[in-house]
């Protein structure tokens, strides 16, 4: 996907097996022929099964820790998995995928839970006006994995970074002055194609904003009245975009305010890796 044309994902698995392997991996060149040939099978442990997500990284992993793999399966990107489905099939050397599998487990598991938990939000809000989106709480350096786990558990991404859209915080409204002063020097500085979003922390200040031109409000941290009585204020031309504290349980009722979007801090800043197993299935012991 596009998202990921932002960094270099052969660079991002080298550092990865650079920090784990370090000078070399004792274990596996001590126990391990290092022209054994076998088969290693990964397969869900999870026991309400996953949303795949991250196969590229698996291959791109492997092929680099020197185990001239062979992809024999693997699961699509997005494809629902349950418990004990096999989510991919390499044929080897031992060697190489035993020294690649922490790394690529690590990768698929973080961006299989990302897309799962952003499954069960999308599914939550479905049939309302509502798209749930991500945010910048993301893990350092791995951003564009993560959003691109994002889209494919089925919702959208947030601004990738600060020089993709323009979002006027309440440290930014404290340091202008007044909402008035941080619309008006946002809307000199940003280019035309941008969406100028603020900050609202109460109705007033939803007010406020919409009088001084506002057209993209985020709602923080208010409840569900509040922001039911924000969209009568701004009308169905305003975007509203909720968030903070935004749970799986409450989700449904946030979106029950007509808001626009949702976004979620929790799909990647907190989100639980799924489980997976990789096991060695076939060895070529007369290698």
């Amino acid at each position: 996907m596009e998202i990921l044309r932002q960094i270099d994902l052969a660079e991002l698995v080298r550092r990865a097996l650079a920090e784990d392997v370090g000078q070399g991996d004792l274990t596996t060149a001590s126990t391990v022929a290092s022209d054994q040939a076998g088969r290693a099978r990964i397969t869900v442990k999870e026991p309400d099964g996953i949303v795949f997500c991250g196969g590229m990284l698996l291959a791109q992993t492997f092929a680099l820790s020197a185990s001239e793999p062979r992809m024999t399966l693997l699961a699509a990107e997005g494809e629902r998995l349950a418990r004990g489905a096999v989510a991919a099939e390499i044929e080897g050397r031992l060697a190489g995928l035993l020294t690649g599998e922490r790394v690529a487990l690590n990768f698929v598991q973080l961006m299989s839970g990302i897309a799962t938990a952003t499954r069960r939000y999308v599914d939550a809000v479905a049939g309302t006006r509502a798209r749930i989106v991500d945010t910048r709480k993301t893990h350092p350096g791995l951003r564009a994995i993560e959003k691109y786990a994002v889209r494919i558990g089925g919702a959208s991404n947030h601004r990738f970074g600060l020089d993709s859209g323009v979002l006027i915080k309440d440290n930014h409204i404290a340091a202008a002055g007044s909402i008035r002063v941080a619309l008006e020097r946002a809307r000199r500085l940003a280019p035309h194609t941008f969406r100028v979003e603020i900050e609202c922390e109460t109705l007033a200040q939803v007010e406020e904003a919409l009088k001084h031109g506002a057209t993209a409000i985020l709602l923080d941290n208010m409840d569900v009245a509040a922001m039911s009585r924000a969209r009568e204020i701004a009308g169905d031309a305003i975007l509203l975009e909720a968030s903070g504290g935004v749970t799986l349980e409450a989700v449904r009722a946030i979106a029950a305010a007509d808001v626009d979007l949702i976004s979620v801090g929790a799909l990647t800043h907190s989100v639980k890796a799924v489980d997976l197993s990789m096991r060695i299935e076939q060895v070529d012991r007369d290698a």
